[in-house]
Parts: C-alpha cells; structure tokens; sequence
C-alpha cells in the first residue's frame, strides 16, 4: 500500500520520519511544495487548487493513501481532496483532535498553528463537536522560521516560545496540540518550559492513526522525496530528520494545472 505524503514544504517531513519509522517497508512518496510555501498566508480557494495539484501528482504513483501533512492544507482541503481521489485522505487535524481528547484531564485544550490554521478555526470546531471541552488557539508565526533556520533549543527559541505560549498556558491548559508540522522540532524546548503539558505532535498521531488502517508492510520500501523549487532550509532540515535519501526538484509547471 503506497503511501503519498505532501507537504507545503519542509514541515511535513517530521510527519514522513515519523510513517517510515512505523512503516520502513511501505514505499513513500513525498513532496514539498517549496515553490509556493507557505499556504498559510494563502486564500482557502488557493490552498485547495495547490492541494489538488500535489494530490493528483502523487496518485500517479499508484498510491493507495494520501496524506496531508500540512495543517492549512488539512484545514481548507480536506473535503474536497476526498471527493476528488477513490483512496483514503488523511489530514493532521482529526487525528490530533483524537488524541487530545483521548489524554486531557481537565478537558482544557490549547491549540497553537501559523495564522491559517488558527483563522480556520478547524482544531477549535472538531474538538468541541467531539466533546466539551475549553479550547484556547494562539498563532505562532515565528516558530516556523526558527525552526527553518536550525535555531531548535537556544535562548531566543525559549523566548519566543514563552512570548507565545505563558497567555494561553496560564488558562489552565493540560494539552497543547502542535498544529504546524514544523512545530514537533520545538516539542522539546515546550516540555522543557512547561512540563506538566501533554503535547499532541501530530506526525505521531498520524501515524497512530494510520495504524488502524492496516497498512501492508511487505513492500520494496522505495522512498522518494520530491520539491517544487530549491530549498536550503529543506535540505537542512532533511538531514536532520531523515538523512541521506536525495531529493528530486520537480518543474512547477509539472504539478500545476494553470
């Protein structure tokens, strides 16, 4: 069951270690959208072309799965990339809610993402349909280039991240749901500042989810990682996280439809 993955661009790679890890003999298709990153400033109608546009260039690989590993994507295209494919489509919102819900005690949930996912709203309404439950949102818009740049735990990290996080933390939280793909990379300084916090990483919990689909684990275990432009910080952050597997730079023109 191959399995395709995309990405606005080098986040979802923490959500690509985390299914192969699980799944070492599946092959895995990714791409990262570099060429037009970030989705998160983009209109929903523009998200949800883009994220077509990468969807039906990995279903040319005969994927039986795709999976969104970008929030904003999950947020605004969800639907209709369910609509569009005759396979399972995955996004990182529902199993990060699931999860949340699954190990708060005070049912007191913060949500923090780039400006999109927050503005979508999509954490916030999937939590309190499941459950009742007090949700708190915060946008961190500069964890994103942080985390590009390989500044992961120093002091200006822990500032940022205190700048951040102490407004919604002093709500009583016990769950932070990470819903920014880049964000898992920081998970370690969170914890570090606020310990008592139970933190949803959502490349963990797709892969917990992706679990209950009983994925076939018997193949070649062909991994391929495809970019829409060059990218320093995504070749950075590669090898951080998955090391030497090359990656191929795709023609814009090759995914799009306009």
């Amino acid at each position: 069951m191959p399995i395709g993955i995309f990405d606005s661009g080098i986040g979802g790679l923490t959500v690509f270690k985390e299914i192969n890890k699980s799944f070492p003999l599946t092959n895995l298709y990714y791409l990262g959208d570099t060429a037009r990153v970030p989705y998160g400033n983009k209109s929903p109608e523009t998200v949800i072309r883009y994220s077509l546009e990468c969807g039906n260039y990995l279903y040319g690989f005969g994927i039986d799965a795709l999976v969104i590993a970008c929030n904003t994507a999950s947020s605004y295209a969800l639907k209709t990339l369910r609509k569009e494919f005759d396979i399972p489509v995955i996004g990182v919102v529902e199993p990060g809610v699931e999860l949340a819900l699954k190990i708060t005690k005070n049912k007191k949930i913060g949500v923090i993402g780039t400006q999109g996912t927050i503005k979508s709203q999509s954490y916030k309404k999937s939590l309190l349909e499941k459950a009742d439950v007090e949700v708190f949102q915060k946008p961190c818009p500069l964890f994103v280039p942080l985390v590009e740049e390989g500044m992961i735990n120093n002091h200006i990290t822990k500032m940022v991240v205190k700048e951040y996080l102490d407004e919604i933390v002093k709500k009583d939280i016990d769950t932070l749901i990470l819903g920014c793909t880049h964000y898992p990379l920081l998970k370690e300084t969170i914890k570090e500042l606020y310990p008592h916090l139970q933190i949803v990483d959502s490349s963990q919990a797709i892969t917990e989810y992706l679990q209950s689909h009983h994925i076939p684990k018997e193949e070649e275990g062909i991994k391929r990682i495809f970019i829409t432009d060059e990218s320093p910080a995504f070749e950075k952050l590669k090898k951080l996280l998955i090391g030497n597997i090359p990656v191929e730079k795709l023609q814009l023109s090759e995914i799009c439809t306009l």
